[in-house]
């Protein structure tokens, strides 16, 4: 086991991405609470800085798409972030309150911009939530800055750079040690448009090499169903409703 946070009893990790709501409120706090009133003890969410350092839940560089504001999150403080609402109605999420609200959960982390750094940081540390938390970016600059600024280790996800030179390291005979050497997991998409990315050979390379698998984002039951057959070790999901159903139906939920 190389980190607390993959201890899931020996079950398949099931993830919530960005909590659970089929009414377009993601990343919200009810999002979250509905994942958890699931039975679900990992939850997946992204993250950025304020202005004034504050790390918001929250997917997109921009308040526009999710909330009725618009506006770089960067770019505002948090006192003018905290009155957006996500579909208009739920607030935008601190970090440091998700990790707070469920002390029992665990939380996958993605830094989306280097705005996120420190204030990620520094909500993990005042949450004191290290050996629950996973922490990844698209950007593998972004985990280790991250990284160098806390007190104890958290688990470590691969960039998306680092899981393609792995993915085609597969194919002419690299190792997943040598070429994503200082992470625990890969957090890869299970395909391009209709062509899927992930063969049992590569779940095996990859266990062969002491990383765990993690899938996103898997919303039909016949690609969870593949996926497991596989031995991936986790999978993220929109649709936690139909994951939980499948891992209790095959005995594996935790």
């Amino acid at each position: 086991m190389s980190h607390p946070y993959f201890d899931n009893g020996g079950h398949p990790v099931a993830l919530a991405h960005r909590g659970f709501s089929l009414d377009g409120l993601e990343n919200s706090m009810t999002a979250f609470q509905n994942a958890v009133d699931l039975g679900y003890r990992y939850l997946e969410t992204d993250a950025h800085g304020t202005s004034d350092g504050v790390a918001v839940a929250l997917h997109d560089e921009t308040l526009d798409r999710t909330t009725d504001a618009t506006g770089l999150v960067a770019e505002r403080t948090w006192d003018s972030v905290k009155v957006a609402r996500i579909g208009g109605i739920e607030p935008v999420p601190k970090l440091e309150d998700v990790l707070s609200a469920w002390p029992d959960v665990k939380v996958n982390i993605d830094v989306k911009g280097m705005s996120g750094v420190g204030p990620v940081a520094e909500a993990i540390e005042r949450t004191k939530s290290h050996d629950r938390v996973c922490v990844g970016s698209f950007d593998a600059a972004r985990r280790r800055a991250t990284l160098r600024l806390l007190s104890k280790p958290v688990a470590r996800s691969a960039s998306q750079r680092e899981a393609i030179a792995w993915w085609i390291g597969s194919f002419v005979g690299g190792s997943a040690e040598a070429t994503i050497g200082d992470v625990d997991a890969l957090q890869i998409p299970w395909r391009r448009g209709n062509v899927p990315l992930l063969y049992p050979k590569h779940v095996r390379l990859a266990h062969e090499a002491g990383k765990e698998v993690h899938v996103w984002t898997v919303n039909e039951r016949s690609a969870m169903v593949r996926l497991l057959a596989m031995g991936v070790n986790g999978i993220v999901t929109d649709r936690a409703d139909i994951l939980k159903d499948l891992l209790i139906e095959r005995g594996q939920w935790a």
